[in-house]
């Protein structure tokens, strides 16, 4: 076994091991760091793979900013774990059900591509950044439309989701504000000034 070879198990082991601990573990945090791990081990794949702009723009990216990002949210966020349970039994046959139709399809995909040959090594001179521009914009340019058309609603539902109206927080209207006048902001009051002792 070369060491290339060796790496590649050793990061692929590592992968699932952080993937199934991130769905199973108890504390969200906990999940986060764990989804962490699994981007940067994918990343090492990635470049294993000679995909380097692919394996660099996961960790700058998703790693960087958006689990950054995420922990912050997970970490102000005050995440009652009882509530969230109570409905795992219930919804356990979907679940259940799901698991076993992306474990059918993840079977399929290996069991049909087991047998393929490694491609070629790529020339010196060869970027996969270019490649990857091209088809992206020439064959893929729909699908990377909508894929950013999804992207925009979700943010828009999360700021909508955000902006509720939750009993017990502090808000303030800037309508309010900006209708306030001189008299209202300062309030002058007469005190008698008391004589030194």
């Amino acid at each position: 076994m070369s060491f290339e070879v060796f790496l590649f198990y050793f990061f692929a082991v590592l992968l699932v091991g952080a993937a199934v601990a991130m769905i199973t573990v108890r504390n969200p945090v906990h999940a986060a760091l764990f989804l962490v791990l699994t981007f940067v081990t994918s990343a090492a794949l990635w470049i294993m793979l000679e995909a380097e702009f692919l394996g660099i723009v996961l960790v700058l990216v998703y790693v960087g900013a958006v689990m950054v990002l995420f922990l912050f949210v997970i970490m102000m966020l005050d995440i009652n774990m009882a509530r969230l349970r109570e409905g795992f039994i219930r919804f356990l046959p979907v679940g259940i059900l799901v698991a076993v139709a992306m474990a059918t399809v993840m079977v399929l995909v290996v069991v049909r591509h087991f047998h393929v040959k490694p491609p070629a090594r790529a020339a010196a001179d060869y970027s996969n950044t270019e490649a990857l521009g091209r088809i992206l914009y020439t064959e893929y340019v729909y699908p990377f439309e909508i894929a950013a058309v999804i992207l925009l609603v979700a943010i828009i539902a999360a700021i909508a989701l955000t902006l509720r109206r939750r009993p017990g927080t502090k808000a303030i209207d800037p309508a309010r504000q900006v209708h306030v006048s001189r008299k209202g902001r300062v309030r002058m009051v007469d005190m008698k000034s008391e004589g030194k002792s």
